[in-house]
């Protein structure tokens, strides 16, 4: 039960700081997208490729996965921004479908479908680490860099752009640069997740970083209130609770548990938009006065 429960709140914590990143994407800089699936992946294979070939070292793997990850978002933002609304989220569900078929084909990096296997257990100076310590400490600092960074010059560019883009370029704000380093910050916090993911399941592969894992984690920032610091935290464990919560219920046959499960999310998500549609953190008055 114990081990049942430290892996729960491992995935709580690596999906938090994914929501949490993609936050600061969506409810700070006003960028919405589809496809942060896609930054997990790069760095879970970043990181993975770390631990098979040099070394298990948690802090290698993870840094090598945020300049992967946070470098290419980069290169593939930077086009996109051109466009602004709605055509950066088709742009980005673009990127996410093209991602699943380069992850699919590059074997040598990816291992293909059947993923990399037997990935080494982080060890720090020769011991085996957990994983939970190290993706509550990744989400404590990033938490801390967003929280500085919405106080700061950058946050106050961000949100002049989010809230009227025409008019903060009048302004002389650089918009582009803006934008691109937001989504190089929330891509590399979501390559370092992908990173702690592959050395806490030892196993990785494309399965898991489709589009259903992008919409899984929007769902838990919807849920958990966008533009708020913990509320996209509070959605994650939420939402990674439910499965686990309806394993113990006997009265559900364990082949229905993904179809009632979905059921759940599906009327949750309902009713969040009818009476909290800013989210369970979210500054309501202001969330219905968007809608």
């Amino acid at each position: 039960m114990i081990a049942y429960l430290s892996n729960i709140a491992t995935l709580a914590a690596i999906f938090g700081l994914l929501a949490a990143t993609l936050n600061f994407m969506v409810g700070q800089a006003g960028i919405f997208s589809v496809a942060h699936a896609v930054f997990m992946g790069l760095g879970a294979y970043s990181g993975a490729q770390v631990a098979l070939l040099l070394v298990p070292d948690p802090f290698l793997a993870c840094l090598a996965a945020a300049v992967v990850a946070g470098g290419l978002s980069l290169c593939l933002a930077l086009p996109a921004l051109r466009v602004r609304g709605e055509y950066f989220v088709a742009a980005s569900l673009g990127l996410q479908m093209m991602a699943v078929t380069l992850f699919t084909e590059a074997k040598g990096l990816t291992g293909g479908m059947g993923g990399l296997v037997g990935i080494p257990q982080p060890r720090i100076f020769g011991v085996v680490v957990p994983v939970l310590p190290l993706a509550l400490v990744a989400l404590v600092v990033f938490l801390l860099l967003m929280a500085a960074m919405q106080r700061g010059s950058f946050g106050r560019t961000l949100g002049a752009i989010r809230d009227a883009e025409s008019a903060a370029e009048a302004l002389g704000k650089n918009v582009a640069v803006a934008k691109a380093l937001a989504v190089a910050f929330s891509a590399a916090g979501a390559g370092v997740a992908g990173a702690l993911f592959a050395l806490h399941l030892s196993f990785v592969n494309v399965e898991s970083f489709t589009l259903e894992q992008s919409v899984l984690i929007m769902a838990m920032l919807i849920v958990g209130g966008t533009g708020t610091l913990l509320g996209p935290i509070l959605g994650a464990v939420l939402l990674l609770s439910l499965p686990a919560a309806l394993s113990f219920i006997t009265f559900i046959p364990p082949t229905d548990i993904g179809s009632v499960q979905q059921i759940i999310y599906g009327g949750a998500m309902a009713l969040l938009m009818i009476f909290r549609p800013a989210g369970l953190l979210g500054d309501q008055k202001r969330g219905r006065s968007e809608a």
